[in-house]
């Protein structure tokens, strides 16, 4: 069984936050909820990088082991989901998640916060496939119409990828030894041109 994931190359991603904007179209997100965002590490410095996160769909979801009414689960692809008509609002999940990506569309005590929202991978909810429920609380099924979430399929430069976590391995592992060529062919390409290294 395919394990869905998703893979942000900070090689490649160039804020320009298409990501961001797919999701928010295609899931009509409410104000004040980010389910992907790009953060910036070394922003304007030498060794800048920009990396889009959201819900990596953890194998063990620390999200779901804290959570007091059990409102996560896991498809069969791997795909960690919940179940809004289930969540208090408590927040456990927001502080256990490394990435942050639970998000509550207020910022309020216990309890009246409001349902948390994540990202869904763009699998929609408990809900029947494609009813208007479904799209009202969770957003988008495009893994029901064999499509990829779409913050992946919008990046611009293939940074985002998502998809089977084997066929992931298998693109990072060739950008890898790409990368690694070309900087060792630095040399050769210099002494053709005539230039000294």
């Amino acid at each position: 069984m395919a394990r869905m994931k998703f893979y942000c190359d900070a090689e490649r991603c160039i804020e320009c936050n298409g990501c961001i904007t797919a999701c928010k179209n295609e899931n009509e997100v409410p104000w004040g909820v980010n389910r992907r965002r790009v953060v910036t590490i070394k922003d304007g410095e030498p060794g800048e990088r920009s990396l889009s996160v959201a819900c990596m769909h953890c194998s063990d979801a620390p999200c779901a082991a804290v959570c007091p009414v059990d409102c996560f689960y896991t498809t069969d692809d791997g795909i960690v989901l919940h179940d809004k008509d289930i969540c208090i609002g408590c927040g456990y999940c927001f502080y256990a998640c490394p990435f942050g990506a639970p998000q509550f569309p207020t910022a309020a005590a216990f309890g009246s916060r409001g349902k948390m929202d994540k990202c869904t991978f763009c699998a929609g909810g408990p809900e029947e496939t494609h009813s208007s429920e479904e799209f009202t609380k969770y957003g988008s099924n495009r893994i029901a119409e064999g499509k990829l979430p779409l913050c992946a399929e919008m990046c611009s430069t293939k940074a985002l990828l998502a998809g089977d976590a084997d066929v992931l391995s298998d693109i990072y592992r060739k950008r890898v030894v790409n990368r690694g060529a070309s900087v060792l062919n630095w040399g050769v390409q210099y002494k053709k041109a005539g230039i000294d290294s």
